[in-house]
């Protein structure tokens, strides 16, 4: 590993924070190896989060080359050491089958660990598991609180979800204009998901006045940003335009995201 040979350690007395700090900037530049020269020893040395980085790199192949065995050895020692973010890139090592047979009940138990740690994309992904009910047995009343502690984290997609929530009637009572409320929250954040749904919703006039070029500009997006689900509604929300309108809803959808109040 060429990395470790240009490792340059750091003074002792230099804190840990301000180490990891550095490291994380030079990451963040796109020098891997300057950030993990640092991370290494102070892995070596037990710090979960520096392992967690490197686990990381070795995971996606940032400047290392990809090992996903590597990866996951690194990521273990990280989830043992209780980091939240550690925990939550093993359990979704556990989730795909990388680098370890697949185990869904492995990977919630992480998952978990991270969510009461306040790991964001980590409730995030509790919650979608706890929704489905495919893989873990269901609680619609957890995945919302889940889903809520995401949102409050600015997870688009846990807003999008909480949305659905609303939408569906879901452990609460069916509420329109809040499920509305929550998909134009994801969708200023750029979800493609709640943009599709804020789309349908504007254009069937569900929990907000019907508004064509509005919903066709979301779907849009949408569309662009992969979302499956806005190909149900686009063809019928072209269909209601004028050659103008549509010309209009596509100016939308090529403009930058609205700003979101801090």
């Amino acid at each position: 590993m060429r990395w470790l040979d240009r490792i340059a350690r750091q003074p002792a007395e230099v804190p840990v924070s301000e180490r990891m700090a550095t490291a994380l900037e030079a990451a963040r530049r796109g020098d891997h190896a300057t950030a993990l020269a640092i991370w290494e020893p102070l892995a070596q040395a037990g710090v979960a989060r520096a392992q967690n980085n490197i686990g990381a790199c070795f995971a996606e192949g940032l400047g290392v080359v990809r090992d996903p065995d590597l990866a996951f050895r690194w990521l273990t020692l990280a989830a043992e050491g209780n980091d939240p973010v550690g925990q939550r890139n093993l359990a979704s090592f556990y989730f795909r089958g990388e680098g370890v047979e697949q185990d869904y009940m492995r990977a919630a138990e992480l998952y978990r660990s991270a969510a009461e740690q306040g790991d964001g994309p980590a409730q995030d992904m509790l919650s979608w598991m706890l929704l489905e009910g495919e893989v873990v047995d269901p609680d619609v009343a957890e995945a919302r609180r889940w889903a809520e502690a995401a949102a409050r984290q600015g997870i688009a997609s846990a807003m999008t979800r909480v949305g659905m929530l609303h939408h569906n009637a879901l452990g609460v009572p069916r509420d329109p204009a809040e499920a509305v409320r929550w998909w134009r929250s994801a969708a200023a954040r750029g979800d493609a998901d709640g943009q599709a749904m804020l789309g349908a919703a504007c254009h069937l006039g569900a929990g907000v006045p019907v508004d064509a070029v509005e919903a066709l500009a979301w779907l849009l997006r949408a569309q662009a940003g992969g979302s499956p689900l806005a190909a149900r509604y686009l063809t019928t929300a072209r269909a209601a335009l004028s050659t103008e309108e549509i010309a209009e809803a596509e100016r939308r959808a090529a403009a930058p995201l609205p700003e979101i109040a801090p």
